[in-house]
This record gives structure tokens, C-alpha cells and sequence, in this order.
């Protein structure tokens, strides 16, 4: 992959982090300044559900950002953008889209393909 193309994707993936961790100090912020004094249980159970829903999404995030921490580092190792079962280059379509990703779109398919299959017959 060129220098330019690298340099492209490398601020894709900090301007991406960044929203990030914008998010997460946000959210951070919100839930600690949120009055919890609610004489109904029904309006704390409402809050409840909502701040734990806001915490699975913030947990995927955090997945997201060690991902996208990786391909930095494959971007610095001279790795980045080659699948990691075949080899291939990865269609810079793709990683677009999904610059964290590791295996080209064939590879992936194929591995939900075989996850379904095991699904199934489980």
C-alpha cells in the first residue's frame, strides 16, 4: 500500500478514535451529574435500563478502539491492509468502510458462512 494511501487511513482511524473517546467522556459526564433521586420505581428502573444499555454500547466501543488501536500499529508494522487468512490486499472500499478490519471481504464471508452452518446443525 503507498505512503499516501497509509497516511488516508491512518487519519481515518485517529479522527475515528477520537469521536470515540469524545463519546465515552460524554457519556462519562452525563452519568455523573444525573440527579438519581426518583420516588417512582418505575422512572429508576427506566434509568436503569437505559444507563446499562448506554454501558453495552460503550463496552463495544471500547472493543472498537483496541481494533482500531491494531491497525495502527499493523499500519506502523507494514501490514496493514492484507488479509490475514490469504494474504490478499484488501479493496480499500472496504477499508473504508471498516478500517479496523483484518480479512478481505471473501475471507469474512466465508467465516460467517461456516459460523451459520455450525449454528445450525448445533
Amino acid at each position: 500500500m503507498r505512503r499516501r494511501e497509509l497516511d488516508h487511513f491512518r487519519s481515518l482511524i485517529d479522527r475515528k478514535m477520537r469521536q470515540l473517546l469524545t463519546q465515552a467522556g460524554h457519556t462519562v459526564g452525563r452519568m455523573s451529574s444525573l440527579d438519581e433521586h426518583f420516588p417512582d420505581p418505575t422512572d429508576r428502573a427506566n434509568l436503569e435500563s437505559d444507563r446499562n444499555f448506554t454501558l453495552r454500547i460503550r463496552d463495544r466501543e471500547r472493543k472498537l478502539i483496541l481494533k482500531l488501536k491494531d491497525a495502527l500499529n499493523r499500519i506502523e508494522a507494514g501490514t496493514y491492509g492484507y488479509c490475514e487468512i490469504c494474504g490478499e490486499p484488501i479493496p480499500a472500499s472496504r477499508l473504508t468502510a471498516r478500517p479496523e478490519a483484518t480479512v478481505c471481504i471473501d475471507c469474512k464471508t466465508e467465516m460467517e458462512d461456516r459460523e451459520r452452518l455450525a449454528r445450525t446443525y448445533r
